[in-house]
């Protein structure tokens, strides 16, 4: 079964999208002179994220991996 095939629950795709932001979104954030404040609220999510997977708050970890997701380049 490839990693494609295999269940997505959210105790692992909340820390895959934490991963994503973390290492390839923010950094580009942070190289531009205007992504300072996006940079932070990135910031601020993933602070949210951690703190929810640690409290096992299935509801913030929702409202938290969708916030994620909508972080793009």
């Amino acid at each position: 079964m490839s990693r494609d095939d295999e269940p997505n629950t959210l105790g692992d795709a909340l820390p895959r999208e934490m991963t994503r932001v973390r290492d390839k979104i923010l950094p580009k954030y942070d190289a531009i002179p205007g992504g300072a404040f996006a940079a932070a609220m990135m910031r601020r999510d993933l602070d949210t994220a951690q703190r929810a997977l640690a409290e096992g708050d299935v509801v913030a970890m929702i409202r938290i991996y969708q916030a994620l997701k909508e972080w793009t380049l």
